[in-house]
């Protein structure tokens, strides 16, 4: 499977990247990077983004994530394996991914749980976090970008 085009030497597409990833980088800190990374491979998952899928469960790898969790992302409500906090950012991620599912958005009941476990600031980070990889997703998937080839650390 080859990408649609070049996106990743595409002068025009690498102005968008630069803005993407300033984004991206900004929101780096509230978090703790494994919930970072949770919320980017579940989003990836539900958009059927195999290279962004492919880098993240490689990056939290990386970062020491447990396979065991990186293996069960996918069915987190039946895993006992994520804490309550990241139980809600999976939420917030599930509900914020499939915004056009619903008519009514992310749920006040996912939002409350949220809120529970994540101050202003972290809330405006996994706001933010699910923006951007839902952005993300949708450039992989609509170039058709091939996943298995991402090295951790590859874009910096």
């Amino acid at each position: 499977m080859d990408a649609r085009i070049d996106y990743f030497g595409n002068a025009l597409a690498g102005k968008v990247m630069k803005h993407l990833n300033s984004a991206g980088a900004a929101v780096h800190a509230a978090i703790p990077v494994t919930t970072q990374e949770l919320v980017k491979i579940r989003a990836s998952q539900i958009n059927g983004c195999g290279f962004c899928t492919d880098m993240h469960t490689k990056d939290a790898s990386a970062a020491g994530e447990d396979q065991q969790r990186l293996n069960l992302v996918a069915v987190w409500r039946e895993a006992t394996v994520f804490s309550d906090a990241e139980r809600a950012a999976l939420e917030l991620t599930e509900q914020g991914t499939r915004i056009a599912d619903a008519s009514g958005g992310v749920s006040d009941e996912a939002w409350a749980n949220a809120a529970k476990h994540y101050d202003e600031d972290q809330l405006a980070t996994l706001i933010s976090l699910i923006a951007v990889i839902n952005a993300y997703n949708r450039i992989n998937v609509i170039n058709r970008q091939p996943a298995g080839g991402y090295k951790p650390g590859m874009f910096g």
